[in-house]
């Protein structure tokens, strides 16, 4: 049986409005790649038709693969995706598909592999457009991303695009460690990687604000004290036993 070269993971919670058009679209797309993958949808206890919409196209494409979980946050929606996908290189996605899934060939290509571990999309580097958001909404993630820089000493300037590329090793090591199922997830995953040596590469991209974000005040508030607890972890040294795995 040919190895799986790709996995692409999707968090969805109730995402009944636009699942099934996103998921078109990235088959769409990588039906013309020459290299096999997956797409891994994990529903994080959704109360809508995600799930139903989800298993009617599994009907059509067995590529597709359904997890469903009780809803506990994006973070564990994430871990459970990584760790039930089977491809080399594991493409964490949102739903909403607000990167043109045209800008994948930045990550990833026919031709070659990255020389990076990890590749994350990126709205802040040289290169990066953003289109149609609310400056509100762009204030508030700024406004994050200091935070992360303030507690955990990470240079990266967008921590929170849902658009990620692991390694199987880096991968491995990373969601077999993470604790975090919020918002701040991402945060952790990147304090990890840091710390186990992993390199990380940002890929500017072509983001589309959506409507339908499901982040609140609450959420951001938590979110940014999460961030303080990764930051405290950090210098703790909680996340400095982790490292690369050998003879894999």
């Amino acid at each position: 049986m040919e190895k799986i070269y790709l996995s692409i993971v999707i968090p969805a919670y109730n995402e009944e409005q636009r699942i099934e058009k996103t998921i078109s679209k990235l088959i769409s797309y990588f039906s013309k790649c020459s290299y096999k993958w997956e797409i891994i949808v994990v529903d994080d206890g959704s109360v809508d038709s995600t799930c139903e919409i989800v298993l009617n196209l599994i009907n059509v494409d067995s590529r597709i693969k359904l997890f469903k979980l009780n809803h506990l946050g994006k973070g564990s929606a994430v871990r459970k995706g990584m760790q039930k996908s089977n491809g080399d290189w594991k493409f964490l996605c949102d739903a909403d598909l607000s990167m043109d899934i045209n800008n994948f060939s930045r990550f990833l290509s026919d031709s070659s592999s990255p020389t990076n571990d990890i590749c994350i999309a990126s709205r802040e580097v040289e290169g990066s457009k953003r289109f149609n958001e609310p400056i509100i909404r762009h204030v508030k993630g700024r406004l994050f991303n200091y935070a992360v820089k303030i507690f955990t000493f990470m240079d990266i300037q967008d921590t929170q695009c849902g658009f990620k590329l692991f390694s199987r090793e880096s991968s491995k090591i990373l969601f077999s460690n993470q604790k975090f199922n919020g918002w701040a997830f991402d945060v952790e995953i990147l304090v990890i990687a840091k710390q186990s040596g992993f390199t990380i590469r940002e890929i500017p991209i072509n983001w589309y604000y959506k409507e339908g974000s499901k982040m609140t005040f609450i959420k951001g508030f938590s979110a940014v004290v999460d961030v303080a607890k990764i930051g405290l972890n950090s210098l703790l040294g909680k996340y400095k036993k982790h490292g690369r795995v050998k003879n894999e």
